[in-house]
């Protein structure tokens, strides 16, 4: 059953209310600039170089970008980076006809560095609000709830909106997103986060990376959380053209396909908010079995349906996974901790998919949009391979953080 106690909070609510609202936009906003690309290049290497403008360049400098401004006031800092995201989007769909590719390359760069920041001080605002009260983890399932439904709901109205009205409009949306989540930040009255304000920038950031090298937990968690995104994502910027090219499918069925993986995150939240007394890591290893499960189905899948049948499974892990990892790494740190950490965190985040993004468009260009899904399913099982062999070879752990900490291992 799901705990809602933490929704007594209205601070947590102001933050559910954008974190929901914002991940919308982010959906829409990612399968219409992917159509967007493809249409106007019809090559897999623009749209592969599409994510790693939104993803790789930004994430070299957002860590040290989010401990510079973790230090102002939370109430202020983190709704202007909402409102510049929306300010970016809207550029983009003035721009939507005419741009030129570079133009566009930079703005979702520049939008990349901001997403990274922005997320971070929302996620260390939900910490500093719940962690207290020992509600976090409830709170993360709440939040990856609605993270899961906007993937569900994100490319489907995405599809629906471009091939009403374009690109273009579907990006003016993604920028009335934005604009909705920073109004719900600014009117959070009791937003905040902890941080080491006695210290610089650079040395919140250092200390952030020492935490992690520091706790073996963490670190065991932070890089097998790295080579399966990798892998994950190998298959991603090639999803529109495995749609559209492959299934014959079109943008509609593009925007199905990637909203079926939205409807299994969802099922992988649900799990995770009711499997309260599992620990995290037996999670992960089950959910990256599953993603790994859904890659194969989709490099075999013989039409639209089957291939959403597959895409669910895979977003199943994904659901309970993503919220899986996040809760481990929260819990084990100290509250003047989780900003410098949880950016370099994010950044990886974004690092590894683009890493990812450009092998998949590579082998998508040597082989196809099959083989890109089975490079996929095949580096995520040796993740996971990997993985239980350790699990098999030590006992369980638990990492000694200052404050609330809980095993992870």
């Amino acid at each position: 059953m799901l705990d809602t106690r933490p929704l007594r909070s209205l601070t947590f609510r102001h933050l559910a209310a954008a974190y929901s609202v914002n991940e919308l936009g982010n959906w829409i906003g990612d399968v219409a600039l992917a159509i967007l690309v493809f249409d106007r290049t019809g090559s897999p290497l623009a749209t592969a170089a599409l994510f790693l403008a939104l993803r790789f360049l930004p994430s070299l400098l957002a860590p040290l970008l989010t401990t510079r401004v973790e230090a102002l006031p939370a109430r202020k800092i983190v709704p202007a980076l909402y409102a510049g995201e929306a300010a970016i989007f809207a550029a983009l769909a003035l721009a939507a006809g005419r741009a030129w590719l570079p133009v566009v390359l930079a703005l979702t760069a520049l939008d990349g560095m901001l997403a990274i920041a922005a997320k971070t001080l929302t996620r260390s605002a939900t910490v500093a609000s719940l962690m207290p009260s020992g509600l976090l983890r409830q709170g993360n399932a709440l939040l990856n709830l609605a993270f899961s439904a906007g993937g569900a709901a994100g490319p489907a109205v995405a599809g629906a909106v471009v091939a009403a009205g374009g690109p273009s409009a579907a990006l003016w949306l993604d920028a009335a997103s934005f604009a909705a989540a920073a109004v719900a930040l600014a009117t959070a009255r009791a937003l905040h986060v902890h941080t080491d304000r006695a210290a610089t920038a650079a040395g919140r950031l250092r200390a952030g990376l020492r935490e992690i090298r520091d706790r073996p937990g963490v670190l065991r968690i932070v890089v097998a959380l790295a080579f399966a995104l990798l892998f994950s994502s190998v298959a991603v910027p090639i999803e529109v053209v495995f749609a559209k090219r492959t299934l014959h499918a079109g943008d509609g069925g593009y925007g199905l396909l990637l909203g079926a993986w939205g409807v299994g995150m969802i099922g992988g939240g649900a799990a995770f908010a009711a499997a309260g007394r599992v620990r995290v890591g037996p999670l992960l290893v089950a959910s990256a079995s599953v993603i790994a499960l859904g890659y194969g189905g989709l490099a075999a899948a013989p039409d639209l349906a089957v291939a959403c049948a597959f895409s669910a499974v895979g977003g199943i892990g994904n659901g309970a996974g993503s919220v899986a990892s996040i809760q481990a790494i929260q819990q084990a740190l100290a509250l003047e901790r989780q900003s410098a950490v949880m950016a370099v965190v994010e950044s990886l985040n974004q690092v590894m998919p683009a890493l990812g993004f450009v092998l998949g468009g590579a082998v998508t260009a040597l082989g196809s949009p099959r083989t890109a899904y089975l490079v996929s399913a095949l580096g995520v099982a040796t993740v996971v391979a990997v993985v239980g062999l350790q699990r098999l070879q030590r006992r369980p752990q638990s990492t000694a953080a200052p404050g609330p900490v809980k095993e992870i291992a």
